[in-house]
């Protein structure tokens, strides 16, 4: 199939809680044809995640990754391709922090969001091999950005200021070079 089409806030399935999949429907030609699809989409995009729901499809799988430099988010460090099925996440520790989030279902659109600095994850590959890790920084954020969508939450109900909202123009001119500084200053602590 290819690069798929990303559906866009206000399309309902965006807001539905994803089902999760089992080991036989993951290891079907169906679901990892998809995988792949979800996997060219993204980076067709220039995403850093993107979940299955946000392409119509309400399945608890969602693809990560981070090739630096990303025109979308020239800050974020590298993260390597992950493809998570069946994900669920919970805080390590109280520490939160501040991050301008973006979401290719919510176009031309950032705003401040906290999220919490380190998140345990555990989820599935794609070849159904479970994995039990703790990500954090920017990588953290990203996690929880993506598990977001398959519960049918978007970043802009996550905004802690909703004065924070900006077009994408308004970030660049207002808002870009002190919260670059700010996250630069987070990446030299945790490491992503």
């Amino acid at each position: 199939m290819g690069v798929l089409d990303v559906v866009e806030i206000g399309h309902p399935v965006l807001r539905e809680t994803a089902r999760e999949l089992s080991l036989e429907e993951l290891a079907s030609p169906r679901w990892q044809g998809f995988i792949d699809d979800l996997i060219e989409t993204m980076r067709a995009r220039d995403g850093a995640g993107l979940a299955a729901n946000q392409v119509g499809e309400p399945v608890r799988i969602c693809v990560i990754e981070v090739r630096a430099p990303n025109p979308r988010y020239p800050y974020k460090p590298a993260i390597p391709l992950r493809v998570l099925v069946n994900a669920h996440w919970e805080p390590v520790g109280d520490e939160v922090f501040e991050n301008f989030e973006g979401c290719l279902s919510v176009p031309n659109l950032r705003g401040l969001v906290q999220r919490q600095l380190r998140a345990r994850v555990r989820y599935l590959d794609r070849h159904g091999a479970p994995h039990d890790e703790v990500v954090a920084g920017l990588c953290a954020g990203t996690h929880q950005h993506e598990l977001d969508h398959l519960n049918g939450i978007l970043f802009v109900d996550r905004v802690s200021d909703p004065h924070s909202l900006t077009t994408l123009a308004g970030y660049e001119r207002f808002h870009k070079a002190e919260f670059e500084a700010r996250i630069r200053e987070l990446v030299a602590r945790v490491g992503s």
